[in-house]
């Protein structure tokens, strides 16, 4: 079964072909060009280098969430399409669960971070050990503070992972002596885990078709937190 996958939930943009061997194809950008002039483009350019064609395609996924909001919008948008066009179904997957699983093998706990301003990040949880992957924290926005709390409780060793990775690392490795920031390598979002994810909600029928397919947000966009702040103040005048 072979899966096409997208990730355009932060600055990267991924996309890959997965299937249960392995990754057929992975493409990775980290430029200026934004997600609507590169996406597509990278897709094509992919799909042409490893001669697999849409028909060939089992079902699609992409990154829902947390993340940029633009950037998720185009890329639910791209898979939609992708998947109306072919009669095929969608796979959601939480941004923050692909970033842990980029550490699939690590024996420890994985902090996944993605920065979301403010002295936030979005985070998730999970214990790995034995290649088996145990979430102990789902998805939430919080302080640093917060997370510092909860990490506290961990004797074993934490690795962060996400691109909140060296923010979180940077703040608390004076407090936790078991704090690591991930390699590089493996650090940000890709497309190949989005892929594995969704190829094991699609063994047990967790797939949607395309018309379902919505972004999860953990905070309301900034336009719509100012808009209610400054409504809000008006009530108190």
């Amino acid at each position: 079964m072979k899966i096409l996958a997208v990730d355009t939930s932060a600055k990267v943009t991924s996309v890959a072909v997965v299937d249960e061997n392995g990754i057929l194809a992975e493409f990775n950008s980290d430029t200026k060009l934004t997600h609507s002039q590169s996406l597509m483009p990278m897709v094509d350019a992919m799909l042409s280098c490893s001669k697999i064609s849409l028909d060939d395609i089992d079902g699609f996924a992409c990154a829902v969430g947390p993340g940029s909001f633009t950037g998720l919008r185009i890329g639910i948008g791209a898979i939609k399409g992708l998947a109306y066009g072919k009669n095929k179904d969608c796979v959601g997957i939480s941004t923050l669960n692909a970033l842990a699983y980029n550490l699939k093998g690590f024996d420890g706990i994985i902090c996944a971070a993605m920065d979301a301003r403010c002295n936030q990040v979005y985070t998730s949880i999970y214990e790995s050990s034995n290649n088996d992957m145990t979430c102990l924290y789902d998805d939430r926005a919080i302080t640093i503070d917060e997370l510092e709390e909860i990490l506290k409780t961990f004797k074993k060793s934490i690795f962060f992972v996400g691109d909140g990775a060296n923010l979180c690392y940077n703040k608390l490795k004076q407090k936790l002596d078991n704090v690591f920031l991930s390699s590089d390598l493996v650090k940000y979002q890709r497309a190949s885990s989005i892929g594995f994810l969704a190829l094991d909600k699609l063994k047990i029928g967790q797939a949607v078709q395309a018309g379902d397919l919505m972004p999860i947000y953990l905070r309301l966009p900034q336009a719509q937190r100012e808009l209610i702040k400054k409504q809000e103040g008006e009530k108190n005048e």
